[in-house]
């Protein structure tokens, strides 16, 4: 089996008053050549907006985007069918397949409270495809001590999740202190970028602290224990990048 550690405080960081990110892979002024990917993982982004700020109108192309929204109000609004502003909220996950081209904004909708938010990308397996929009709510209840798969392969029938141009998989687990998660990965293909959202978890050893990420590939499974009681992501994608 094959790792990759990143830890928190290894990621990129900009501050730009209003935004406070951080890139878990190089994006926008942060470049760095060992943290390009994971497979066609392309872009996990750790944001904090400002109240009533965000980012204006502008394009993507031939991309898997998803944003889970943690805290506060997201308000979007694009090209495809949402002219006015659309709310997704903590529990949310909302999905874009930019495909042949979108245009959308993305703003913090509360006056007072700060918006914390994952984006992440993810390198299609179809090029020039109809941009498509889609968003979900899902419960809490539903990823305690078992795996909740929030995004899946358009290509797969898998029920209860969304949907995307990519052979992936996007799950969270919520693990009571003392607990263990056994994660099968899908083929020998695929890896699985582990990001403990909170908490502390232990991965083949390592130990993972809040927002600490470790890559796994080369292999059939991996075993994740709750130190703490945590909440981890898992985005599992092909390696043939």
């Amino acid at each position: 089996m094959k790792t990759v550690v990143h830890k928190a405080d290894s990621r990129g960081f900009a501050d730009h008053d209003w935004l406070q990110a951080n890139h878990s892979f190089s994006f926008a002024n942060f470049h760095d050549p060992m943290k390009m990917h994971f497979g066609a993982l392309r872009v996990l982004n750790d944001d904090v907006i400002a109240p009533k700020m965000g980012f204006a109108t502008h394009p993507h192309n031939n991309m898997e985007i998803i944003t889970i929204p943690l805290k506060g109000i997201l308000k979007h609004r694009d090209n495809i069918r949402h002219k006015e502003w659309q709310q997704v909220l903590p529990g949310e996950v909302q999905i874009m397949s930019a495909g042949t081209g979108v245009e959308h904004s993305e703003i913090n909708g509360s006056e007072r409270e700060h918006l914390s938010l994952f984006q992440i990308w993810i390198i299609p397996n179809k090029q020039n495809v109809s941009p498509r929009y889609d968003q979900k709510n899902f419960e809490i209840k539903d990823r305690k001590n078992k795996l909740q798969i929030l995004v899946s392969s358009i290509d797969e029938d898998l029920e209860g999740s969304l949907k995307i141009n990519q052979d992936a998989i996007i799950s969270t687990i919520e693990l009571s202190k003392g607990e263990q998660f056994i994660y099968n990965i899908k083929s020998e293909n695929h890896g699985v970028y582990i990001l403990n959202i909170n908490g502390e978890v232990e991965v083949n050893s390592e130990i993972l602290n809040t927002r600490d990420a470790i890559g796994v590939s080369e292999g059939d499974r991996f075993t994740i224990k709750a130190n703490k009681e945590s909440q981890i992501l898992f985005i599992e994608v092909p390696m043939l990048f």
